[in-house]
C-alpha cells in the first residue's frame, strides 16, 4: 500500500512538472528543430541535460523524464527528432528511426546544445545528454560529436569501440543495460567498456542481469522491470548530481 501510495504521488508530481513544459523551437542547418524546454524553479544559472527520445519518438514518457530531471535541478530540453511524428506501433518505430539520417541527428542534437548554452539561465559548462534505446545511442553520438559536453547518460542505446571514435570522448559515461537484451547485448557492453577504459575514458556501468530492452519504460508491459528502473534512477541522479552540479 504504501509503495502504490508512493507511486501514486510520484505520477502526480511528474505530471505537475510536465504541465511546465514550453514548446520552442531552434536552427539546425536549415532545419527548424521542435522541442519541449523544462526548468527548475528560480533564476539559476542550472546545469542543463539534452533529453533524447526512443525510437517511438517525443511521447509524453519522454517528455516525462524531462520534466522529472528537470524536478532534480536541470534545465532539459526533449528534442524531437522525429519531425513531430510519433509511432504507436513497433512497425513505425522502425520506420520512423530507419529515416532519420544519423549526420540529421548529430547536426541537431549539436544545435540543441548550442541552444542550451545561449539560455540565461543554463552554466554553459555543464551540459549533458541522456537518452533511452534510440536515444542511448545518440546521447553517446552527442558525447563524441560534441567535445564540450560535459556527461552522457545511455540507457540502452548503441555503442561504438571503433579507438578514433572513443579518442574523440572527452566526458564522464554512465551506462545501464540489461543483461536479456537482444540488441545490446553484455558483450556489446564489455567490449565498450573495455575501449573506452583502454583509452583512460571514464565510464560508469551497471548491466542489470534479469532485464531486457527498454526495461525502464512501464509502457514496456513485458519487460518493464519496476525494482531495476528505480536502481537506474537513483544511478543517474547520483552520477548527474557529481558530474553536472560540482
Amino acid at each position: 500500500m504504501k509503495t502504490l501510495l508512493l507511486s501514486l504521488i510520484l505520477a502526480l508530481s511528474v505530471t505537475a512538472l510536465a504541465a511546465d513544459g514550453k514548446s520552442v523551437s531552434y536552427k539546425s542547418g536549415d532545419d527548424t528543430v521542435n522541442a519541449t524546454l523544462y526548468a527548475p524553479t528560480g533564476k539559476g544559472p542550472f546545469p542543463a541535460l539534452i533529453v533524447i527520445h526512443e525510437w517511438w519518438g517525443l511521447n509524453d514518457w519522454v517528455k516525462d523524464q524531462a520534466a522529472k530531471l528537470a524536478g532534480e535541478g536541470y534545465v532539459t530540453l526533449a528534442v524531437d527528432l522525429y519531425r513531430g511524428k510519433v509511432a504507436d506501433t513497433p512497425d513505425l518505430a522502425h520506420e520512423l528511426m530507419r529515416g532519420v539520417p544519423q549526420g540529421r541527428a548529430t547536426r541537431d542534437l549539436k544545435a540543441a546544445f548550442d541552444f542550451l548554452a545561449a539560455q540565461p539561465n543554463v552554466k554553459k559548462d555543464r551540459i549533458g545528454s541522456i537518452g533511452w534505446c534510440m536515444g542511448g545511442g545518440y546521447s553517446l553520438e552527442a558525447a563524441i560529436a560534441e567535445p564540450l559536453l560535459a556527461a552522457a547518460v545511455i540507457n540502452y542505446g548503441h555503442l561504438a569501440t571503433e579507438p578514433a571514435d572513443i579518442e574523440k570522448i572527452h566526458v564522464p559515461i554512465l551506462g545501464l543495460f540489461g543483461g536479456r537484451d537482444q540488441g545490446i547485448t553484455p558483450d556489446d557492453v564489455k567490449k565498450f567498456q573495455q575501449a573506452m577504459e583502454k583509452q583512460g575514458k571514464k565510464i560508469d556501468v551497471k548491466i542489470y542481469p534479469d532485464a531486457g530492452h527498454a526495461f525502464e519504460n512501464p509502457n514496456n508491459k513485458q519487460g518493464y522491470r519496476a525494482d531495476d528502473a528505480a536502481d537506474a534512477w537513483q544511478r543517474t541522479v547520483a552520477f548527474l548530481a557529481t558530474t553536472l552540479k560540482k
